[in-house]
């Protein structure tokens, strides 16, 4: 399965190391992060839950809910967990998904000819509250995540979707953003009172909607 920025998230129930879930009910109408673990017990997959772990209040801020999911069993999943919390001086409090079908990383394209044909590349997927997929990152499994950039891109989306404007390169929360182009200038001062910034008539840039 092939899946594209804008398709429906599939969803799905399995066992995870917080009881059966199904993933719409989890979400609610809420956003979610999945994101995919080779296997239990690998380094770099140790060091991205902790990491994830350590961000909790951060993706709670943004009304974000995180799933992860490995092809073992739950069992492995828990004694893996335990070891993440040690090393990591976290608790992980989001389940991790038991995929030992590879029925989840089946639905979500997670196994790639290319890569090892048991094991998960190491897929994220961001889905919105319409259950659309909003940004797809596949890592190898040499390169650990890097989180913060995760969150960046949360914020810009949940920005862009309430307001017509888009994010420029490097843009960090607060940022200028970057006035859509379907907006007049005429108009865009109208919609955006903190200001209208025009460097050519497609360029335009205006404080962030919802900065300080």
């Amino acid at each position: 399965m092939s899946l594209q920025l804008g398709d429906v998230a599939p969803d799905f129930t399995a066992e995870t190391t917080e009881g059966k879930i199904n993933f719409y009910e989890y979400l609610g109408d809420g956003w979610g992060v999945i994101f995919s673990h080779p296997a239990d017990y690998t380094p770099v997959c140790t060091t991205e839950l902790g990491r994830t772990a350590a961000l909790q209040n951060e993706f709670d801020k943004r009304g974000v809910k995180v799933i992860a999911v490995s092809v073992d069993g739950l069992d492995s999943h828990q004694g893996w967990k335990k070891d993440i919390n040690e090393t990591q001086n976290v608790n992980v409090q989001f389940p991790i998904i038991a995929d030992p079908d590879k029925t989840v990383a089946n639905l979500y394209g997670m196994l790639h000819p290319n890569s090892l044909a048991t094991a998960t590349v190491r897929s994220l997927f961001v889905i919105g509250p319409d259950k659309k997929i909003k940004l797809m990152i596949v890592y190898p499994a040499s390169t650990g995540r890097n989180f913060n950039e995760v969150l960046r891109v949360i914020d810009s989306l949940q920005l862009t979707a309430n307001y017509n404007v888009a994010t420029p390169a490097d843009w960090q929360y607060n940022d200028e953003v970057v006035v859509g182009t379907s907006i007049s200038t005429e108009d865009a001062i109208m919609k955006f009172p903190k200001g209208v910034r025009e460097v050519k008539p497609y360029l335009r840039f205006t404080p962030q909607p919802e900065g300080n």
